[in-house]
């Protein structure tokens, strides 16, 4: 275990004892209590509003229905147009096949 020495406000210090004999633990037992759910809030997933989803949803809508749509053509003509690359170094022969055959599918 380490420790730790600081410099703290009176006012401060005051209140952290308060606390501490409210919960009938010792200074010290406070203050890493304290500290322990501090950090933990900052790792928990907090939940979002309601409104904020509702917003958010309409915001993606909103962009799909803007983006419009594409024919099958389209895609294909656009992917054809693609620069052709060299598969990168140490990636598997299989690996690479197996990539091919799905690329393959998909056409």
């Amino acid at each position: 275990m380490s420790r730790l020495t600081l410099r703290l406000p009176d006012s401060l210090h005051r209140q952290l004892e308060q606390l501490a004999d409210n919960e009938a633990v010792s200074l010290n037992q406070y203050i890493v209590y304290a500290l322990t759910r501090q950090i933990t809030l900052a790792y928990t997933v907090q939940a979002i509003p309601e409104k904020a989803i509702a917003e958010q949803r309409a915001t993606y809508t909103a962009l799909l229905q803007n983006l419009g749509e594409a024919s099958f053509d389209e895609i294909k003509k656009t992917l054809d147009k693609r620069e052709k690359v060299k598969p990168e170094t140490g990636l598997a022969p299989d690996v690479l096949e197996r990539v091919k055959r799905k690329i393959e599918k998909v056409k």
